[in-house]
C-alpha cells in the first residue's frame, strides 16, 4: 500500500487483495460514509485500473482509492458489501472496461443489451460497424 495526504485528501494505491479491507476501514475508522464514484482506466500495456472516491462529508475528508489489476486480470472484490452505492457503478466498470467485481449480488450489464460483445472503453475493442467519415 502507498498512500499521500494533501490537505484533508487522502490518496492510496492498494493490490487487489486490500481493496475491499481497505473499504472497510475507511467506513468505519474514517467515517467515509458517502460512495462518491468508481471508474476504471485501461492503461492498455499497463493493464486495468480501478478508482474510487469515498467522503467523510462531516470531517470534510475524501479518500481516492485506487488499484492496478496485474498482469491482464479483470478480477477486484466487490465495495457493495461496504457502500450499497457501489452498485450500479460496479455494473457500468463492467459493462464498458469488463471489469468483474468478484461477490458482486447482480454482475448483469446495466448500460449495454445483454447479447453485446466487448467492453467499449478498454483499448483493444474494435467497433465492427464503425464506418469511418470521408
Amino acid at each position: 500500500m502507498d498512500a499521500t495526504v494533501e490537505g484533508r485528501a487522502l490518496t492510496v494505491s492498494l493490490r487487489p487483495d486490500q481493496w475491499q479491507p481497505f473499504g472497510e476501514f475507511a467506513r468505519r475508522r474514517l467515517g467515509c460514509v458517502y460512495f462518491n464514484w468508481l471508474s476504471a482506466v485501461d492503461w492498455k500495456t499497463d493493464g486495468l485500473e480501478v478508482l474510487a472516491r469515498v467522503e467523510n462529508l462531516d470531517a470534510g475528508v475524501e479518500v481516492f482509492m485506487r488499484t492496478r489489476l496485474p498482469g491482464g486480470q479483470v478480477h477486484c472484490p466487490t465495495l457493495t458489501s461496504v457502500w450499497k452505492g457501489a452498485d450500479w457503478m460496479e455494473r457500468e466498470c463492467y459493462d464498458m472496461f469488463g471489469v468483474v467485481f468478484d461477490g458482486h449480488p447482480d454482475p448483469r450489464r446495466i448500460l449495454l443489451s445483454e447479447d453485446w460483445v466487448g467492453h467499449p472503453l478498454r483499448k483493444d475493442w474494435v467497433d465492427e460497424g464503425f464506418t469511418p467519415y470521408r
